[in-house]
């Protein structure tokens, strides 16, 4: 008899472990889930950023034009680059659902280059704020891995140097 009570009480047991484990599961998936759409945030916010900086480049002569790309352009299609393929990867590592990210639509022209600038400047500024929200989380801990939070300090890393290199382009431009 004290067997069976036994053999009850380990039955349940494995039984509660069991679905503590599935919850568990259930909750890790979730939170993984939850880290890349924030990371596709990001990767949102960059493609505005683009986008603006494009629109900057047209109406920009010939050498400020270079400048702009060398600057401003080229680190944020970097940064750009490596958030998705820090997304691609991480969803892929833990086989979630991946996602292409269509380009942004361009702004109006009447926003001028200096508009386009900030407002390049605003979305990169988010970009960075949503990654560092992420960061502070510690999601990245928790249910990412060393490869996402290697992508995710080296795009911050690329964003982190975009605003005084915005002011002091807007600052010299025309000069």
């Amino acid at each position: 008899m004290t067997v069976a009570c036994d053999e009850s009480i380990e039955l349940r047991s494995s039984m509660d472990c069991a679905t503590n484990l599935a919850s568990m599961a259930y909750s890790t998936a979730e939170a993984r889930q939850g880290l890349l759409d924030t990371v596709a945030t990001t990767i949102e916010h960059l493609g505005v950023a683009l986008a603006a900086l494009g629109e900057a480049y047209e109406q920009l002569d010939e050498q400020s034009a270079e400048r702009l790309e060398e600057q401003l352009f080229r680190p944020v299609q970097v940064a750009y680059g490596r958030a998705q393929r820090t997304y691609a990867g991480f969803a892929e590592r833990h086989q979630l659902p991946g996602r292409a990210f269509a380009p942004a639509p361009p702004g109006a022209p009447s926003a001028g280059v200096r508009g386009f600038i900030d407002a390049a400047t605003a979305a990169v500024a988010g970009a960075d704020a949503t990654l560092a929200e992420l960061q502070d989380s510690m999601a990245p801990v928790e249910v990412g891995d060393a490869e996402l939070r290697d992508g995710l300090r080296e795009v911050r890393e690329l964003l982190g140097v975009l605003g005084g290199r915005a002011r002091e382009f807007i600052r010299t431009l025309g000069r």
